[in-house]
């Protein structure tokens, strides 16, 4: 069968590729064409356009580059059209694929849902799109089953594919003393920094977390996880003349030797929770964007928080700081009661197994490309 999957972010690369590596052990012959990043193009198949492109984030910045999203929708709307795909695979990136979703629907193409946009969230309006243009929904989170089903939507969860990804990463057969001289570190306690893979968010947050660095205990080496998608000067430049190393490419080697770890809001706390690396998670940005998601989202019935590990228990296994509580001073103090309160650590701890046990087990990717597969067979 032919596959053309549209993942807009580095979330979505990350999961596109495990389903990637699903559909090629299920269907060992089919012909994959997407829009992703590095991982998805390590799988194999035919890469259209590279993620770092087309990633926006923020009201403010999504009306900026208006003119560059209209162009790729263009293109990607007569890319799909002259591939003639038997599904169109779209993964979260709901602004852009909710469109796709539309067009594929008109012009006859069957149309899955990988990751479903977080309706619960805000903008619940999109349910009425997904219900429209959506042949089939693929979710990873377990509270979202009960949540698409009272909105009348018959969603498929087969796990979480975070699992996967963690469990067969290299740093997981990795010793410390492996990790400390592949990246020449000292043996000495580390504080892992997870700045997020986008450049807004990234020039938001590293002011932040060098603030921060300054005022944590000596005897710390402070990594800072370079995520792929940006360039290492990018990073640099925020972080020159600091007590703060940069580490590229290898977030999971960084969290796993860590004794705590700052991250950005998104799929890398949810991550670190699975490795299980007390954490503080961070969010901010453009007041503007900020002021106008906040309506929306940290008014809602529907939520109380905005990181997925503690949406998933529904209540706060780890403190989050957003736009004014997340100063140098806010972080490095909990970073200080990450290290040193042990009651605190072991409580968080506990929380994340309890994270863990609800997304289930390993072998997330394989069940959903099988049962993406037997919906296509149903035609």
């Amino acid at each position: 069968m032919k596959y053309y999957i549209i993942a807009g972010e580095a979330s979505g690369d990350l999961h596109g590729s495990n389903l990637m590596k699903g559909l090629y052990a299920t269907d060992p012959h089919c012909d994959v064409r997407f829009w992703g990043g590095d991982r998805m193009a390590a799988v194999g198949g035919t890469m259209v356009r590279h993620y770092k492109g087309t990633a926006v984030m923020g009201f403010v910045e999504v009306l900026a580059k208006a003119n560059k999203i209209l162009g790729n929708l263009s293109f990607c709307k007569k890319d799909i059209l002259e591939y003639s795909p038997d599904v169109v695979i779209l993964i979260d990136y709901a602004g852009f694929n909710l469109k796709i979703a539309r067009f594929a629907k008109e012009h006859g193409i069957r149309t899955f849902y990988y990751i479903a946009p977080k309706v619960w969230a805000w903008k619940e309006g999109r349910i009425t799109k997904l219900r429209k243009y959506v042949d089939k929904l693929f979710i990873i989170f377990p509270f979202e089953i009960d949540y698409f089903h009272k909105k009348g939507i018959d969603a498929i969860y087969r796990g979480n594919p975070l699992i996967d990804s963690i469990a067969n990463h290299r740093s997981s057969h990795d010793t410390r003393t492996e990790f400390l001289q592949r990246h020449h570190l000292e043996d000495k306690p580390i504080i892992a920094l997870l700045a997020g893979s986008r450049k807004t968010e990234i020039s938001w947050l590293l002011p932040r977390f060098k603030e921060a660095a300054a005022l944590l205990p000596e005897g710390y080496q402070i990594l800072l996880a370079g995520a792929p998608s940006i360039e290492l000067e990018y990073y640099r430049k925020y972080i020159e003349g600091s007590n703060i190393k940069l580490i590229p490419d290898d977030t999971y080697g960084v969290l796993r030797n860590a004794e705590a770890a700052v991250v950005a809001s998104g799929t890398a706390s949810l991550e670190t929770a699975l490795i299980g690396t007390p954490q503080v998670v961070c969010y901010g940005g453009n007041p503007i964007s900020f002021w106008i998601a906040k309506q929306f989202i940290l008014h809602s019935k529907s939520i109380s928080y905005i990181s997925l590990g503690n949406l998933i228990i529904n209540r706060q296994a780890f403190r989050e700081l957003l736009q004014d509580d997340c100063t140098g001073k806010t972080i490095s103090d909990e970073v200080v009661r990450l290290i040193s309160d042990h009651q605190y650590r072991d409580e968080m701890l506990h929380n994340y197994s309890e994270i863990q046990k609800a997304l289930g087990g390993e072998g997330a990717s394989v069940k959903v490309a099988e049962a993406m597969i037997e919906e296509l067979k149903k035609q």
